[in-house]
């Protein structure tokens, strides 16, 4: 029996071997070295870094086909689609420069498994919950250096070979990255990589078998041999497994923006100048449905999706229940329906910046981002006319 490729660390813990092996999920050498470590070390289990949703997602290449768009915007779960979509652009495309999908390693690793008949255990944390939990526990401006990096993320273009990935399999070169990171958006690292940490540490240590090999990144490698020895208390891991609820402000500040804007109209009229309420009530219709209805229309939302924005963001803005962009990307879906050639092209079509506009499902995905960011510009360009009412 062959020793695990330099990639790998033994760790003797309570009677088991486990081999650790960290990877780079867009690189051929991680699914070679992946497949190799199985074949020779005949594991009792193999742990991968997937939960339940991104297994059925590597094992159903074909799943975008059954994605019921409508359904996702009703229930609102547009956003953490759309933060899903934005990750899977950035690995596709640096994927492409490799040829690897992102992911693969952790996929081999499963279907090696389970051809051989053995026991596939997923460690990882829910990405659901790791999004929520990372948008519930970041302030304001946290909030914006995220989804600023996410926007960025779907149209910056990376270029990285085989001997780049090396180096990013280097712990050294993995843990600057991450320092700054934390340095630059601390609570994004805790929840994206601290946590996970702990979490599949855990996972991993209480994995049935005498021999276990472990996939995951490279960059929680140093992380889980921090903590893999330890006896991490459950009701740690039951912490950082849970959503956060909503904060107040969060929970208020919906309803917080109509009450003030229905304060100044009901001011306007009984205490200020009522010539200049009309000519407010206009500016405050005006701003929130050109802006929405051009955010429609940079998405290249149908004309009709353009027309809705117009004359629903001015009412969406003072209801607390639902926004412009759920209503334009339900129009836009029902009009412009993703196709079957959409739903089967939509990977590839991530990987570029042309492809979000001209694939139907990942427009209706812009129509909804834009014309929301109109309405809520148009929602602060109104307070300049309100603000004279009183």
């Amino acid at each position: 029996m062959s020793e695990p490729t330099a990639e790998s660390t033994r760790i003797e813990l309570d009677g088991k071997q486990i081999v650790l092996v960290g990877t780079a999920h867009i690189s051929q050498q991680s699914v070679d070295t992946v497949l190799e470590t199985i074949r020779t070390e005949e594991p009792d289990t193999v742990c991968v870094e997937l939960d339940q949703q991104r297994y059925q997602n590597l094992k159903n290449q074909e799943n975008w086909k059954s994605l019921n768009l409508i359904e996702v915007i009703k229930k609102g779960q547009m956003p953490f689609l759309l933060a899903n979509v934005a990750l899977a652009s950035y690995q596709k495309r640096m994927g492409l420069t490799t040829g690897v999908k992102p992911g693969a390693e952790l996929a081999a690793a499963a279907t090696a498994a389970e051809e051989a008949n053995i026991r596939v255990e997923l460690v990882d944390r829910s990405i659901r919950t790791s999004l929520l939990r990372i948008w519930r526990r970041t302030g304001f401006w946290s909030k914006m250096k995220v989804l600023a990096t996410l926007v960025t993320s779907l149209f910056e273009k990376q270029e990285l070979s085989e001997e780049d990935l090396a180096k990013l399999r280097q712990g050294d070169t993995l843990n600057t990255m991450l320092e700054e990171m934390g340095e630059v958006l601390p609570s994004v690292k805790t929840v994206l990589v601290d946590e996970r940490d702990t979490y599949m540490a855990h996972k991993i240590s209480q994995a049935p078998g005498e021999k276990i090999v472990a996939v995951v990144g490279a960059a929680h490698v140093p992380g889980i041999l921090r903590q893999i020895k330890q006896e991490i208390p459950p009701e740690v891991i039951q912490e950082i497994d849970t959503v956060p609820p909503k904060s107040a402000i969060s929970k208020a500040i919906p309803w917080i923006i109509p009450a003030i804007v229905a304060a100044l109209f009901v001011g306007g009229f009984f205490f200020g100048n009522r010539d200049l309420l009309a000519e407010a009530a206009l500016a405050w219709l005006l701003a929130n449905g050109i802006l929405s209805a051009l955010g429609a229309l940079i998405a290249w939302g149908h004309p009709i999706t353009v027309a809705t924005a117009f004359f629903a963001a001015p009412l969406t803005s003072l209801n607390p229940t639902i926004g412009a962009g759920m209503v334009t990307g339900l129009v836009q879906a029902f009009i412009a329906s993703p196709t079957v050639g959409d739903m089967e092209s939509v990977g590839d079509d991530l990987a570029n910046m042309r492809g979000w506009w001209s694939n139907r499902l990942t427009r209706v995905m812009l129509v909804f981002v834009f014309s929301t960011m109109g309405s809520a510009m148009g929602t602060l360009i109104g307070f300049l006319w309100l603000k004279d009412l009183v």
